[in-house]
């Protein structure tokens, strides 16, 4: 039986109550990763299914330490005692964090309330930069790390030409700002952080990932064309959780990251390429 891809590893994975962040828990205790999930829902108790407690139970079978944290990213001194809290309960530093946990709030820029730009700025890009921050002396002291940040593909845009209007959705202005800017930070961590050899990347699926969260905010809006499947997302995240030390200040798209690292390890002829 080959070794499992993460075995030792501790993991803070955000977002992990439902959707992309299950998925990436789950896929990571199945490698031997010990676990930490947080998010605002221990039981399920609002209108999207899932919880902490769900993915946790996702994960028990595959006999690895699974632990919920509650927090909501939105607080500063909430989202403080995030990474503290996982060291104690996984017993060292945080190997490998993942930011997944987004606020999309979608709505016409005319009227977009303060509230809800600073709710949409505070969870995608100040929470990460804080998860970041604190787990980097822990990095720092074992010798390295990995980062991964979920984008989306909403932080680039389409000009208009001539008299006409942009195919990019204005609606998705300040959620695509705030990943924008969650992409720019990363590189910049990345390139401070080369000498630590702690990685971080970003990445963003191809076409959109039904999640709850989708189906709530879309429903059956979207084509059929323009999905893109979970398992996807969820390896495109795991291979730049145990990337080598070169693959570092990235902004990725999910499918063409899998399909361009199976191209150097298959050989542009299909063959597989020497180990040594």
């Amino acid at each position: 039986m080959s070794a499992r891809l993460l075995e030792g590893r501790r993991a803070v994975v955000t977002g992990a109550s439902r959707g992309i962040g299950a998925a990436v828990a789950e896929r990571f205790a199945a490698e031997g990763a010990s676990v930490v999930l947080v998010a605002r829902t221990l039981d399920h108790r609002d209108h999207l299914a899932g919880s902490l407690n769900a993915t946790r139970d996702r994960c028990r079978p595959y006999g690895g330490e699974t632990h919920a944290v509650v927090a909501d990213l939105t607080d500063g001194e909430d989202r403080a005692r995030i990474i503290p809290e996982a060291v104690g309960l996984l017993g060292g530093p945080v190997d490998v964090l993942v930011n997944n946990a987004a606020a999309a709030i979608y709505g016409s820029m005319a009227d977009y309330a303060l509230k809800r730009r600073r709710i949409t700025f505070e969870v995608n890009v100040h929470a990460p930069f804080d998860l970041l921050q604190a787990a980097l002396p822990g990095m720092r002291e074992q010798g390295g790390g990995w980062v991964v940040n979920v984008s989306s593909a909403t932080s680039g845009y389409q000009p208009g030409t001539a008299g006409r209007r942009s195919r990019t959705n204005p609606i998705m202005g300040v959620y695509g700002a705030s990943k924008a800017a969650l992409e720019r930070l990363s590189f910049a961590f990345a390139q401070e952080l080369l000498p630590a050899r702690v990685r971080v990347n970003t990445v963003a699926p191809r076409a959109a990932v039904r999640t709850e969260g989708m189906e709530a905010l879309m429903g059956d809006r979207i084509a059929p064309a323009d999905i893109e499947s979970m398992e996807a997302m969820v390896e495109a995240i795991l291979l730049l959780a145990r990337g080598p030390a070169e693959l570092t200040g990235g902004t990725y798209v999910s499918l063409d990251l899998l399909e361009e690292q199976a191209v150097k390890v298959m050989g542009l002829d299909g063959e597989a390429l020497p180990s040594s």
